[in-house]
């Protein structure tokens, strides 16, 4: 059976994982058929903005715009070894933040920071003998190392006569894991994939403007991605239908970014989320002519209620998608846009005192995919 073929366009920070996951890290490309490239992106349009609470520094004043516009790029190449093996090597940009509080009289005033992440993935696939099928499909088995390359910044003026942080550049290092089943004549597929932590050390200069009169002071920052466990699914409903799919859980209770100069001081990480969080994605893909497919999706993240920094003002989010996929012989365009309502928020300053509210706030984004059946 023949049928639709319909993609996700992952979107923002802002609408992921407290605003800091970027893409949805998915395996789809393991499965197209024979030799196959890809590359993709999207543009995002984030608008994140909030008031001081009652007993902040700025009671009632609104912050303006923090979030900045940004761009992520990812690619993807694959290819059969033999009937039983194939492989694929996967570049993306998972995670990361673009904050920059405009000058107002907000208390976070001029206050920006940034993580920018690339990771490369090698993916061995094992498909298991047809003595092994079930259900009239089959199974196969993948895994491989991952290498996470990472940077960031932040300047906070506020705090104790202005704080600052730059990171040296660093490598992290993970693999993933993950088992399929495919019955190709109903458009089927289920793939679980298993996705390590990745540890990173940074070497960090952090200073406050007032000790020590700024001085930099060198120190180590752990900055650790943690694990992730995801589920993608799809299935043809008629010739012509696909339903598709996907359960994310991501333990970011687990993740913080405490560099040991503000923690000290400040007596609270510079970013953290305080609780687990899972993602659903639900989607229909309809066939209109032989080259030519629609489809549109939902997306979800539970709004938990749990305080935020002032970095990562978001919590949860509801969102739209809408697409479509054109064939030009070997060649496959996916155009997609997605309309995000971010969840609302309370950020505070250091561990205990309520600082902002954020409601209101939404993103967009426009993405496109092309794909190349080098076959």
């Amino acid at each position: 059976m023949k049928i639709a073929i319909a993609i996700s366009i992952a979107l923002s920070g802002t609408a992921h994982a407290g605003g800091f996951e970027r893409i949805e890290q998915s395996m789809a490309v393991l499965f197209e058929q024979g030799r196959h490239f890809q590359i993709g992106g999207y543009f995002a349009f984030p608008r994140v903005s909030g008031v001081g609470s009652s007993i902040s520094p700025t009671p009632g004043q609104n912050s303006g715009n923090l979030a900045e516009n940004f761009w992520n790029i990812n690619a993807a190449f694959k290819d059969d070894i033999n009937d039983r093996f194939s492989y694929a090597i996967i570049f993306d940009n998972p995670y990361g933040a673009n904050i920059a509080y405009p000058s107002s009289g907000f208390f976070a005033s001029n206050s920006n920071a940034s993580i920018t992440t690339h990771a490369l993935s090698g993916v061995l696939q094992y498909n298991m003998p047809e003595t092994l099928s079930v259900f009239g499909g089959s199974f196969s088995i993948y895994g491989g190392p991952k290498v996470q390359y990472s940077d960031a910044h932040a300047s906070i003026p506020f705090t104790f006569g202005g704080y600052s942080a730059t990171v040296d550049p660093a490598f992290g290092f993970g693999f993933l894991a993950g088992v399929a089943f495919e019955k190709p004549d109903i458009g089927m597929r289920i793939a679980l994939t298993y996705g390590s932590a990745i540890n990173t050390n940074w070497s960090t200069t952090e200073s406050f403007g007032n000790l020590a009169g700024g001085a930099p002071v060198a120190t180590t920052t752990a900055f650790d991605t943690p694990e992730s466990l995801n589920l993608e699914f799809q299935t043809g409903l008629n010739p012509k239908t696909l339903l598709f799919g996907s359960v994310r859980w991501v333990p970011w209770s687990d993740f913080d970014i405490s560099p040991p100069l503000y923690t000290s001081i400040t007596g609270g990480p510079l970013a953290f989320f305080a609780d687990d969080r899972i993602t659903y994605r639900l989607g229909l893909g309809r066939k209109i002519t032989e080259d030519f497919s629609i489809f549109g999706e939902v997306g979800y993240e539970h709004h938990t209620g749990s305080p935020t920094t002032n970095l990562t003002p978001v919590d949860g989010f509801l969102s739209y998608s809408l697409g479509a996929t054109k064939e030009f012989g070997r060649t496959k365009v996916t155009l997609a846009g997605r309309y995000v309502d971010v969840g609302d928020a309370d950020s505070q300053l250091g561990p205990f005192v309520p600082a902002g509210e954020f409601k209101d706030n939404s993103l967009f984004a426009i993405g496109m995919r092309i794909g190349f059946d080098l076959n």
